[in-house]
């Protein structure tokens, strides 16, 4: 034995099998002269009844004096009762970013991952996930440690989506079907939001033990700020005449039209079974909303629209498509081959709903009752035994649609805001008083000055 140095280093040569010189001054710490000629520095110690070798690095890389001092302190750890060798097992062994994400997949297929109201997400949901996995953040950080992720990795992987180095195009599972990838800052925000949640799930597994994403500065999201003008809602009614004189697009107008007077979701619509349709109590019955359940109040311009429509077609759906019984599937082309060209290009049947609650707004319904007429969870009526829903509600729904109707149709409102005057209040309670009031005498009477009027 003898104290290593770098004179006892160089001269060390290799010899039919690896051995081991052992430093006379620091016990337990080596270097290990391989077969090869290469050569490392070690440190042998006991846990235990165990005994376990540490290898800190090759020499050249590490010179006899940093590895004296970095077995110094790895000895000093072992007195401590840790395990340098066994964390250095489980270091190597740490998940990457691709197999966390391979994990995440597979739970969210089967139904493990809860989205709102504690339910598992929706299969467009998973296909939008496993999108934005598979296009930006497994290209960006899939080769990373997870264990190793920092904020500022998440921050460069925001950045580069921002500045479109993920953009692509990729075949997709459709007959000729293919995704453009393009980025940018709203693309960045949702997929730094979903890989935060995915490192949340890494975080409850207890792969890691906190969240990097968290307190990452991303770009507020503006994909969803656009609404209608009331003049671009009477630039839209002559937009949709003028289509519907083509007989293709037909469908596609009235499903428009409707989601433009309910501010319902565009599947909600398109997928609108007639069994969801009571008009009798003026509301649709949505099974499988995004919300869940729901019971949406709609307006008597909607209530008349499918009462006429179900005189005139049979079958499950509002807006059938061709084939056996299936919901209208040409939207999405007719939507695009619609607005093509005009003014109206840059819209989505999303901004239809935006618009309806923020003219719920101007008229000056409050945020609770807007939130009830399009199906936002904190206002959603979901109670599977209401039958009759609150008057204000149909109120509410009446006048909105009311009014998006008349702007289609080219009206110009002089009235920007809903208000009732005293006069019109009293009349309207004389009226129900008198008529919750009347005789089955009274009625007829009624009845027959009507007629006669």
């Amino acid at each position: 034995m003898s104290k290593l140095t770098k004179r006892v280093v160089d001269a060390a040569e290799s010899r039919s099998k690896d051995y081991v010189i052992w430093d006379d001054e620091l016990p337990g710490f080596g270097l290990r002269v391989f077969t090869s000629g290469k050569r490392s520095y070690v440190i042998q110690y006991r846990l235990g009844k165990r005994s376990r070798r540490f290898t800190i690095g090759l020499h050249g890389i590490w010179t006899p004096e940093r590895a004296r001092q970095e077995a110094k302190v790895q000895l000093g750890r072992i007195a401590q009762g840790e395990d340098p060798a066994e964390e250095k097992q489980l270091d190597n062994k740490a998940i990457t970013v691709k197999e966390l994400c391979d994990l995440y997949v597979a739970d969210l297929k089967a139904g493990l991952i809860l989205g709102k109201g504690g339910r598992p997400k929706k299969a467009s949901t998973i296909l939008s996930d496993t999108g934005r996995i598979e296009r930006h953040i497994v290209p960006l950080l899939g080769t990373r440690r997870v264990k190793d992720l920092v904020k500022a990795d998440i921050t460069k992987a925001l950045k580069d989506i921002m500045a479109g180095k993920t953009r692509c195009s990729v075949k997709t599972k459709k007959l000729r079907g293919r995704a453009i990838v393009r980025g940018g800052a709203g693309t960045a925000t949702r997929t730094i939001g979903l890989f935060g949640g995915i490192l949340t799930y890494a975080v409850e597994a207890g792969i890691i033990d906190l969240n990097p994403v968290h307190g990452v500065r991303r770009p507020k999201d503006n994909v969803r700020g656009r609404r209608l003008t009331e003049a671009e809602y009477r630039l839209l009614g002559d937009i949709l005449t003028k289509a519907a004189e083509n007989e293709k697009y037909e469908l596609s107008v009235d499903i428009i039209r409707q989601l433009a007077l309910t501010g319902c979701r565009r599947t909600e619509m398109i997928t609108l079974a007639w069994s969801e349709a009571d008009t009798d109590s003026s509301c649709l019955r949505l099974i499988d909303s995004k919300e869940g359940s729901s019971i949406r109040p709609i307006g008597l311009p909607v209530v008349e629209y499918l009462e006429n429509r179900r005189k005139e077609q049979a079958g499950t759906y509002v807006f059938p498509g061709q084939g056996d019984d299936n919901a209208f599937g040409s939207f999405p082309n007719h939507w695009e081959q619609i607005f093509a060209d005009t003014a109206l290009a840059d819209i989505t049947p999303h901004v239809l709903r935006h618009s309806f609650a923020s003219i719920a707004n101007d008229l000056g319904f409050t945020e609770v009752t807007i939130a009830a007429l399009v199906g936002h969870a904190k206002g959603s009526v979901t109670s599977n035994y209401i039958h009759t829903l609150d008057t204000a509600l149909i109120m509410a729904a009446d006048t909105i649609s009311g009014y998006i109707q008349g702007l289609l149709d080219g009206i110009e409102f002089k009235q920007t805001a809903y208000a009732l005057d005293r006069d019109s209040r009293k009349a309207a309670l004389a009226r129900f008083l008198q008529k919750a009031a009347a005789t089955e005498q009274d009625t007829a009477e009624d009845s027959e000055q009507l007629l006669a009027v």
